[in-house]
């Protein structure tokens, strides 16, 4: 199990890294920055989420959706806020199934201004546990 840790952790870094990336730029009108920042979100939030269920179940305790590991990581301290992460996960599964431009323009600051940060300290958090 930690050479799965291991190499989600190691996609879960590079995914954050290509997000920043993405949120660095400033949107044009064709859109282009939006909808690449918006998919690596939707990467990131995957990623996280595969990799705070494989860290509960680490630590012995079972979760059978994304919404019981964000309850758990919360509960084990892995996450900060899991109302704003409930939100996350209903924002990734409305972009990742429909376009619409004002949602996703929408996502896109709720991304720059909360999200991100949020996935950042959950890539700190992670990185400080002790996994044998």
């Amino acid at each position: 199990m930690k050479n799965e840790i291991e190499i989600l952790m190691d996609c879960y870094h590079q995914a954050l890294l290509r997000l920043q990336a993405a949120l660095s730029k400033e949107p044009g009108e064709d859109g282009i920055c939006v909808d690449a920042a918006v998919h690596r979100f939707e990467v990131c939030f995957d990623l996280a989420m595969k990799l705070l269920k494989v860290m509960i179940a680490y630590e012995e305790v079972e979760v059978d959706s994304y919404r019981s590991a964000i309850r758990e990581g919360w509960k084990q301290g892995m996450l900060t806020d899991a109302e704003v992460w409930l939100d996350m996960y209903g924002k990734s599964k409305m972009t990742t199934h429909n376009y619409n431009e004002s949602v996703a323009t929408q996502v896109y600051r709720q991304i720059k201004e909360e999200y991100a940060s949020l996935l950042l300290v959950l890539d700190d958090r992670l990185t400080c546990r002790d996994v044998k």
